[in-house]
């Protein structure tokens, strides 16, 4: 019932409040970046949803127009503007994701949206049962150290995931998110 019902109520209610919350920032972010480069507030890319879907993701742009669209695993070689740097060490470049949840393309937790290129990782997922899950924000995988994880750890975290979705896991899973977000940025 939560899964079917209530946690699309949920999605609704807390993307809505929170853009509704956070649109001073959210504009500011978004003239911050067209001042400091010409071109769009917004990164639009081709993702891989629920049952195997596309559709456009949102995210502020980070990086300069015209930059090549690449797995994030390979976009720590590429030039990363001065606010880029900001909203991603900040993560408000993945806000604009809210308005996916709004259209319904995306949930505020679940297995994060992978590329159409990843053909191993939609490969694991259509066989686990992943893909029917609408894609997340922030999920398991995301909390318990996603980036650099081997794709088959992703599946294994996803599965988990999807094999008991409920209300006090998602909770779990926000609370984790938000201690993450909220850590002091790494000392170099």
């Amino acid at each position: 019932m939560y899964e079917r019902i209530f946690k699309r109520c949920i999605d609704c209610i807390a993307a809505a409040g929170t853009l509704l919350l956070l649109s001073p920032l959210l504009l500011v972010v978004a003239a911050a970046i067209r001042l400091e480069d010409k071109g769009p507030a917004l990164f639009r890319q081709r993702r891989v949803g629920r049952d195997g879907r596309g559709f456009t993701l949102f995210k502020f742009r980070s990086m300069p127009v015209a930059t090549p669209d690449v797995p994030s695993t390979a976009a720590g070689a590429l030039k990363v503007t001065r606010i880029g740097r900001w909203i991603r060490r900040m993560n408000v470049d993945e806000l604009p994701q809210l308005i996916n949840v709004l259209r319904g393309e995306m949930s505020l937790i679940g297995p994060r949206p992978a590329l159409p290129a990843q053909a191993a990782l939609l490969e694991l997922r259509r066989g686990a049962g992943i893909l029917r899950a609408r894609p997340g924000l922030t999920g398991l995988a995301q909390v318990n150290a996603y980036d650099g994880m081997p794709e088959t750890e992703k599946v294994r975290w996803e599965g988990e995931y999807i094999s008991s979705i409920t209300f006090f896991g998602d909770v779990r899973i926000v609370l984790a998110t938000l201690a993450y977000l909220t850590r002091p940025p790494p000392v170099y």
